[in-house]
């Protein structure tokens, strides 16, 4: 039996999935969902192509799949909501949205799914419930209404320039994180302290 076998049997189902889903966010990260192959898939995972359709049944759900775990960061229930001042309160929200961005999960967020599989539904889906998840986490940061329609709308809004601001820092480098940073906290206190109380 060689290594490789051993240390594909001594994996638990969960822990193989998540070397799966691994090394599909190393790829997609560098190419777009047609220009990889399951055949490099599995190589990149190290398990046979079978695996792959076993745990994911074929490439574009997990490709999906590595689209929703990078959307759905950072992970909403692990954040305990800030005090402090209102400027304190944009500040962390800030940083809870920026903390969790790798490179890979920026390009997930700002090129790969918009290239993705065209326009699919379940796509657009998994990226329209991630960033209003988010907006509703920020609206409840910074001391909004989460449940209002129209705050929800602008801190939506809010996000697509952060994505921007994201694809500035860590594609296009034409942006510190720290500058990213700055760019965000005050764009998102003029929006709290101006736009969302005309609503």
């Amino acid at each position: 039996m060689t290594s490789a076998a051993v240390r594909r049997q001594r994996l638990s189902p969960d822990e193989r999935r998540e070397q799966i889903l691994l090394a599909a966010e190393r790829l997609f990260a560098d190419r777009s969902y047609v220009d990889v192959s399951t055949t490099e898939l599995a190589r990149e995972a190290g398990v046979a192509r079978g695996l792959l359709n076993h745990y994911f049944g074929d490439k574009r759900a997990l490709y999906l799949e590595v689209v929703r775990r990078a959307a759905l960061l950072p992970t909403l229930e692990d954040v305990a909501l800030p005090t402090g001042t209102l400027d304190e309160r944009v500040d962390a929200a800030v940083h809870w949205f920026l903390a969790s961005i790798t490179p890979e999960r920026a390009t997930y967020l700002t090129v790969r799914a918009a290239e993705g599989v065209g326009e699919d539904a379940e796509m657009r889906e998994i990226l329209d419930s991630a960033h209003d998840l988010a907006a509703g986490r920020v609206l409840e940061m910074v001391g909004g209404e989460p449940g209002d329609p129209a705050q929800r709308a602008a801190i939506r809004v809010f996000g697509e320039m952060a994505r921007g601001a994201i694809r500035e820092w860590s594609r296009e480098q034409t942006l510190t994180r720290e500058q990213a940073h700055l760019l965000l906290r005050e764009s998102l206190l003029v929006i709290v302290q101006t736009v969302l109380p005309g609503l």
